[in-house]
């Protein structure tokens, strides 16, 4: 049986839950990546009041959706960012920003990321989609000159913030999917061998594959499936559009807003945009995938409920099962 499709709530936390399970099912979705944010999932009242997940559940059921996996990306930003400022206060609950002091803000974040694993436990799921930030993404440009030992320090402060987080993952059974994405401490391959090393490798720490972030950096996303097999924890589908070519638009986009065209690349509505899908629902049956396909639906030019629905017809299109046998066993005289 295919796998099933999830829809991503992130960009849809604006809406109430229930109204984006009604939508998510009439379109004919098998399930939803919930998020944190907004009245979709909320961490703290998962935790305190015995009655809060089961109306969750009670919510999907009558929709008929599943649940695999909940994401809390915004929290997760802060556990290792530096700077923190105006931005995190932007995307973050008021009792996690709390006076703003940097530290702090982190502390907390760090303790609602282990909460996090334990209310996904409650909820019966057993996989944390989320962010790490970065206490380094700033030197990305190199300029100021950063040294080597600026970098590893910037790595080994990640694993010292992370390390504790994850024994909470390993205690109650759920892993952590982290999602390469510039702004992280694994942004692109080479930085994605790093994290892994200098997490250890630990089981509790993967990967959320989402192609749209590595399509604009140049990076192959089915080479990336392929060597990080065993770290693919979760996909999102997201697609990006490259324009770059004309001498004018630059891979960095210039401080540009999403949907302007002056932009060198933007996301777009799966199936809209320049990633390889077949080739790389390919390479997730060559590693044997056998987990959710979550749609995270992204596009500043097009209407989310044109998009949403357009992109789960593309995917279900193109996510067929492997062989059971060869092909050419049918040749074979035995």
């Amino acid at each position: 049986m295919p796998r099933p499709i999830t829809l991503f709530t992130g960009q849809w936390a604006d809406l109430p839950f229930e109204e984006v399970c009604r939508l998510a099912s009439e379109w004919g979705y098998d399930g939803l990546e919930i998020a944190c944010w907004g009245d979709h999932f909320e961490v703290d009242k998962a935790l305190s009041d015995e009655t809060y997940v089961q109306r969750k559940r009670d919510q999907l059921d009558k929709y008929g959706l599943s649940v695999f996996a909940i994401s809390n990306h915004l929290v997760g930003q802060a556990v290792c960012d530096n700077p923190i400022d105006e931005r995190h206060k932007g995307i973050l609950p008021s009792r996690i920003w709390g006076d703003g002091s940097p530290e702090g803000v982190r502390q907390r974040a760090a303790q609602e990321m282990a909460d996090t694993a334990r209310a996904a436990a409650k909820l019966g799921v057993n996989t944390v989609v989320g962010f790490t930030g970065s206490p380094i993404w700033h030197y990305v440009a190199m300029f100021p000159p950063v040294s080597a030992s600026m970098v590893d320090a910037g790595y080994a402060e990640f694993a010292d913030r992370w390390h504790p987080i994850l024994d909470v993952y390993d205690s109650v059974g759920v892993r952590f999917a982290h999602e390469v994405h510039p702004s992280e401490i694994a942004y692109d391959y080479h930085t994605t061998k790093r994290t892994l090393e200098a997490i250890g490798h630990r089981p509790a720490f993967g990967l959320n594959w989402d192609p749209s972030h590595m399509v604009w950096q140049g990076c192959d996303p089915v080479g990336f499936i392929l060597d990080f097999a065993d770290r693919i924890y979760h996909v999102d589908c997201k697609d990006t559009k490259v324009r770059m070519g004309d001498g004018r638009r630059g891979i960095l986009s210039s401080h540009l807003p999403w949907a302007d065209l002056r932009r060198g690349w933007d996301f777009v509505s799966t199936g809209h945009g320049d990633v390889p899908w077949e080739d790389c629902f390919r390479a997730l049956n060559a590693i044997g995938y056998a987990g959710p396909i979550s749609i995270e639906w992204e596009d500043a030019g097009m209407d989310r409920l044109v998009g949403a629905p357009q992109a789960l017809t593309f995917v279900r299109n193109l996510l067929f099962d492997p062989p059971t046998a060869s092909f050419d066993a049918a040749f074979s005289s035995e």
